[in-house]
């Protein structure tokens, strides 16, 4: 037999034993599944626990910025609304959900944003 012929040979009985075990199949899915938790879920469940304790702690007279960029100081607050201050004779009513910072007097804008 020549050693052509004897490789041809081999390559075909390989492909007659290449199948995969459904175990490890579904091993990768759950190996996939925990890097995908790891890496995306759990990061975004911490941030949105960091910011509901901040909005929590709110309280008048702190100064914070807005999703739109908006910068003032809470006069009032409530449950789900807050008074801004935003000048002296301007006051208005905003949603508190859209609080995204608090600025204290060391911060930066951009660092808090």
């Amino acid at each position: 037999m020549n050693p052509l012929s004897q490789f041809i040979a081999m390559a075909g009985t390989q492909g007659q034993n290449s199948q995969q075990s459904p175990v490890g199949f579904m091993g990768m899915m759950i190996l996939f599944f925990g890097i995908m938790y790891v890496m995306m879920i759990r990061p975004q469940q911490r941030k949105e626990k960091e910011r509901k304790a901040m909005l929590a702690e709110l309280k008048k007279g702190d100064k914070v910025l807005f999703a739109g960029g908006l910068i003032g100081s809470i006069f009032q607050i409530n449950d789900k609304t807050a008074t801004i201050k935003v000048s002296d004779s301007v006051r208005l009513d905003v949603a508190r959900g859209a609080i995204t910072a608090v600025i204290t007097g060391d911060d930066d804008v951009n660092d808090a944003a």
